[in-house]
């Protein structure tokens, strides 16, 4: 009987060491990816300050930051995200502006009007976002449009983007990756409103949503206007006569400073990479807790 005790005993501690081994293994291995795959993605969602920026500023790139708009989609002018740009124009102009935007990331536009004291007019003012198709994109949230009152020396508008998906349905007006446009302008205008000067801000900054937005295709390239007609430039005696090929330009040069497809790595891998471990070691814990001894045990007679 003593025996039999003593091998239950012995059984039972083996059975809490693999325990306590199997959860020892599954936190280091929690922290091990979640410390070398998480941190990076929340490093590269954030803006990233210019060369001179001391910490006191905002974070924006205000360096080289454009000083005014284009009138259409084509001659719309490029900015960064993170990056605030300018323009002066006046009511009844249409201000167009392009930033990319890749698969995982959440979109917020953001623009302010300053209204002169001298002639301010009751207009209505409203943003809207397109995508590479020139679809608009409908705003998730955030004041797209609003009413400057007689007295309001500025107006502020936002519009946050639903999630950029890598792939999407040919029927569905989900944003997917490449250029988007931004244009600005004043609606429900009166002859006399007509003329009025404005200085006009926008910003756009990025949320990285993560794996939770994450789906299984991608596109073959972004939907950059004139991606798949640039051709690259002759050089040498290939621009002499009788070269039949020239360089087209490209209507938007900008990319994510780190390259297109660059959500392709979410925390989906990384949680299932955990799952996969968890379900691993629950089965060695399992056999290790409902295992026999090898051999059966002999009582002793009379016990």
């Amino acid at each position: 009987m003593r025996t039999i005790r003593m091998r239950r005993t012995t059984r039972g501690v083996r059975a809490t060491r693999v325990v306590r081994a199997a959860a020892g293994a599954v936190t280091a291995g929690v922290f091990l990816l979640l410390g070398g795959t998480v941190s990076p993605a929340v490093a590269d969602s954030s803006p990233s300050a210019s060369p001179s920026d001391d910490g006191s500023g905002d974070g924006s790139q205000e360096g080289d930051a454009p000083t005014e708009a284009g009138t259409s989609f084509r001659t719309a002018t490029e900015i960064e995200q993170g990056q605030k740009a300018t323009a002066s124009a006046s009511t009844g102009d249409y201000l167009y502006w392009s930033f990319p935007a890749d698969a995982g990331g959440r979109p917020t536009v953001k623009a302010t009007v300053k209204l002169p004291d001298s002639a301010r007019s009751s207009a209505t003012w409203q943003i809207d976002v397109y995508d590479g198709l020139r679809r608009r994109q409908a705003c998730q949230y955030g004041a797209q449009t609003r009413l400057a009152g007689a007295d309001a020396g500025a107006v502020n508008l936002s519009c946050t983007l639903r999630t950029v998906r890598a792939w999407s349905e040919q029927w569905a007006n989900d944003p997917l990756p490449g250029t988007y446009y931004v244009r600005l302008t004043a609606t429900d205008l009166g002859t006399a409103d007509l003329g009025v000067p404005v200085n006009a801000e926008i910003r756009v900054d990025s949320k990285d949503v993560g794996g939770s937005a994450a789906v299984d295709g991608s596109l073959a390239e972004p939907l950059v206007p004139g991606i798949a007609m640039t051709t690259e430039e002759p050089s040498g005696d290939e621009g002499a006569e009788g070269s039949d090929e020239s360089p087209t330009a490209v209507l938007s040069s900008l990319e994510p400073d780190d390259g297109w497809a660059s959500g392709w790595w979410s925390d989906r891998w990384v949680w299932t990479a955990v799952g996969g471990i968890l379900a691993a070691l629950a089965g060695v814990g399992g056999y290790a807790l409902t295992r026999g001894s090898g051999r059966p045990s002999q009582v002793p007679p009379g016990a």
